[in-house]
């Protein structure tokens, strides 16, 4: 298997050290979940670097940004015509968080600011698809970081995962396209990170809820086996 990993951010000066990109932090958990021996292979939509062939590549995987999906800025708009093309072929497209919102946005959904506005912490859940990837279970805890959301399921895309405030926070599309929008590769500590950054914007009582839920723990390795066993083709 090679993964090409498109970046769509950097890291705060602080914390660069420490995890590097999120491209890194997903290439991390996804070795733990079984991707060991796949060859990684990053690029920075930000720099404008994509490599010279997606074929080259098993699948594409979109990380996370701060940057809407939305977004009239060049190198987002130059995002969005590569991914069109790349839905018109055969690579497989995984997406989090804003890749996610990318990926549903250029296959045709709404995509834009949630209604209920920022959704930070650990979430729980509700797994749909039973019968895809062998899942033994109804739910999943995942942490979160998000203001825009996906409004709508794109057209032919199955849901696979809701809860309260994200109605649509994980669909696959058959064997081409797998998104989430929480993030399976955050820990606790970068959370508290983005929570400590944001909360001004966010408000005491929401900083604090979403503070206090870190302590429970989540089950962000559980879901990244489930994106390694879909880029690999097994049990879909």
């Amino acid at each position: 298997m090679k993964l090409c990993i498109v970046d769509n951010d950097t890291l705060d000066a602080t914390m660069a050290p420490v995890y590097g990109s999120y491209g890194l932090m997903l290439e991390k958990v996804l070795r733990h979940a079984g991707a060991s021996h796949w060859e990684f292979h990053h690029f920075s939509a930000l720099l404008g670097e994509y490599p010279g062939r997606f074929e080259d590549f098993d699948a594409v995987l979109l990380t996370g940004s701060k940057a809407d999906s939305f977004s009239e800025e060049p190198w987002v708009v130059e995002l969005r015509r590569r991914v069109t093309e790349l839905l018109a072929g055969n690579t497989t497209l995984l997406g989090v968080c804003f890749g996610h919102q990318l990926i549903a946005l250029c296959m045709g959904a709404p995509v834009g600011r949630a209604p209920q506005g920022w959704v930070t912490g650990l979430h729980t859940y509700q797994w749909h698809a039973p019968d895809m990837l062998n899942v033994e279970r109804d739910r999943f805890a995942l942490l979160a970081s998000h203001q825009d959301q996906v409004l709508g399921l794109p057209e032919g895309a199955r849901l696979l995962a809701s809860s309260p405030s994200c109605p649509v926070a994980s669909f696959s599309k058959g064997r081409a396209v797998f998104c989430v929008q929480p993030h399976p590769e955050f820990v606790e500590d970068y959370s508290a990170h983005l929570l400590h950054k944001r909360r001004a914007v966010l408000g005491d009582p929401h900083y604090t809820a979403s503070l206090n839920s870190l302590k429970r723990g989540h089950e962000g390795l559980e879901f990244a086996k489930l994106m390694v066993a879909f880029a690999e083709g097994r049990g879909a």
